[in-house]
């Protein structure tokens, strides 16, 4: 009785199978970045209010967060990855939140899709404005 190796398409399979796993899980969770690094942790100041312009917003790459102010005092703060292809957005300007990889725009607002493809909001994130800080929350 002779014992086979596997064959070439059982490997073939199962390395296919294998890599359709980890790429499928890195885009399951929407609030996963899918960039395996760790997001800041709650308290970790981002920015000045003085530093987010009215009707516009700040970009915070390294945080993994957008922060907004959409009317005076008024500040919102949504991940910065892009609901399509998990981009992250490029810039806020014109009351939106611009993603370049395919042209979704998200308001300022609310974090809503205002141009797709995008399929979903940006999730909302928690910050505190404290006198002229915002922290994370």
């Amino acid at each position: 009785m002779t014992m086979q190796g596997p064959t070439r398409r059982s490997v073939l399979l199962a390395t296919g199978a294998a890599a359709f796993t980890v790429g499928c899980g890195q885009y399951g969770d929407e609030n996963d970045s899918g960039s395996g690094t760790v997001e800041a942790s709650a308290g970790t100041e981002l920015a000045k209010t003085s530093d987010i312009p009215v009707g516009g917003g700040k970009i915070f790459e390294d945080e993994k967060v957008v922060v907004t102010q959409p009317e005076k005092g008024e500040f919102k703060a949504f991940t910065n990855i892009c609901t399509h292809q998990q981009c992250p957005v490029a810039s806020v300007s014109g009351g939106t939140i611009n993603c370049n990889c395919h042209g979704s725009k998200f308001s300022i607002k609310d974090g809503s899709v205002v141009h797709p493809p995008a399929p979903r909001p940006l999730a909302e994130k928690k910050i505190a404005v404290e006198g002229d800080s915002i922290k994370l929350a």
